[in-house]
């Protein structure tokens, strides 16, 4: 995936903190606000807003509309919100001692 790419793949060869926090991105993929860190660069937080934007847009198209997605990887948890046209993403890291939200 594509995503992935964009958030491990600047870091090749090098340990990164992943990213923790919320990004809010406008209909056309522009960052509104975020809580992630500057350390990470407002390019990379714009590809992963646009990447969720296209997501959603071809849900509709496809006449699934989805209201909310959730990514899980095994380190980092991608959860959005569709906001009339725009979205919220929430980035979380997930490790071993968190707990787990399977019911």
């Amino acid at each position: 995936m594509g995503l992935l790419r964009k958030i491990f793949g600047a870091s090749a060869g090098s340990v990164q903190e992943l990213p923790m926090g919320s990004v809010t991105v406008n209909a056309q993929g522009e960052i509104v606000t975020t809580t992630v860190s500057s350390g990470y660069s407002r390019s990379l937080l714009t590809d992963i807003g646009r990447e969720v934007l296209v997501i959603f847009r071809e849900a509709k198209q496809a006449q699934l509309p989805l209201a909310e997605i959730s990514i899980n990887f095994a380190s980092l948890r991608v959860t959005a919100r569709e906001l009339r046209g725009g979205a919220i993403i929430f980035l979380l890291p997930q490790s071993s001692l968190m707990p787990s939200l399977k019911k």
